[in-house]
């Protein structure tokens, strides 16, 4: 079966449920990303956000089936279930990075070894921008963003919600001074760890202008992880929390704040080979 890139994107996003005994709960966004070992090999684990499982004692997600030909089976589902959670999350070594994943090669290993075939697609490392594509990128470029915002999805058919939008601040610098971008797209509760990606399926321009008509572009960006509100008072907030619904004192401003992707390599160093 042939799949077109944001089909095989769709195949990449998990929604992530939390729980713990007071009882409270969480719902946001994780992506299957793969750490490159060698030509042959990759490390496969779940990105999302520290705020979306802090806390929490037990995880949920949902995997797609494949049949014997490796064809999804959009229709039938395998449930995953992690117990003591806390135990299965590698989180970023700053405490101001909001960003953490955990190892997926462990269930990938008990599907193959139970008999049930699992469809998914990873984000390789080859889709985070090259200096040479950073070079080519305006202060304003469209957007893809993926996820479940509000924790909304297609149940039947465990497909996640796609939005698009554009950068708001430019991909190549630091957004004061963090290792973070602006964009401009629909941010909500639910949304916290979606991937977003530069997507130009037909063409773009260069900097220089030049023309790249019908030349296809997708590029990993980053990580959403919040998004600046108005407070009551009129001030502005960055709030690095989308998994609560938006309270009346605080106005979305309809712009989200992205991690950049290239901090998830500094999460190579906690999934060894033999963690994985």
């Amino acid at each position: 079966m042939i799949l077109s890139v944001t089909e095989q994107l769709c195949y990449s996003t998990v929604r992530i449920e939390c729980s713990n005994d007071l009882p409270q709960t969480s719902t946001g966004t994780g992506f299957i990303f793969s750490f490159k070992i060698s030509e042959n090999e990759s490390i496969p684990i779940i990105v999302t956000n520290k705020h979306v499982v802090a806390g929490m004692t037990t995880g949920r997600f949902v995997m797609s089936l494949a049949d014997e030909n490796n064809n999804p089976l959009d229709t039938q589902h395998f449930p995953v279930v992690l117990g003591k959670l806390q135990g299965f999350i590698r989180n970023h070594p700053s405490p101001e990075v909001d960003l953490c994943a955990l190892p997926l090669g462990s269930i990938i290993n008990h599907c193959k070894t139970s008999g049930i075939r699992i469809f998914y697609r990873s984000i390789p490392e080859e889709l985070m921008p090259t200096s040479e594509q950073l070079n080519e990128l305006t202060a304003l470029e469209d957007i893809l963003m993926i996820g479940y915002p509000n924790g909304i999805w297609d149940t039947v058919n465990n497909m996640p919600i796609l939005r698009k939008g554009v950068t708001a601040t430019h991909p190549c610098l630091d957004y004061n001074g963090k290792k973070e971008i602006m964009i401009d797209a629909a941010c909500f509760p639910g949304s916290s760890g979606s991937p977003v990606l530069i997507y130009n399926p037909s063409g773009y321009l260069t900097k220089s202008g030049k023309s790249m008509l019908g030349s296809q572009r997708t590029i990993l960006i980053g990580i959403l992880y919040g998004g600046p509100q108005h407070t009551a008072t009129g001030q502005i907030v960055i709030a690095p929390s989308l998994q609560q619904p938006i309270s009346v004192s605080k106005i979305p401003n309809n712009l989200g704040a992205v991690i950049k992707a290239e901090r998830i390599l500094e999460l190579r160093s906690q999934f060894q080979p033999f963690n994985n």
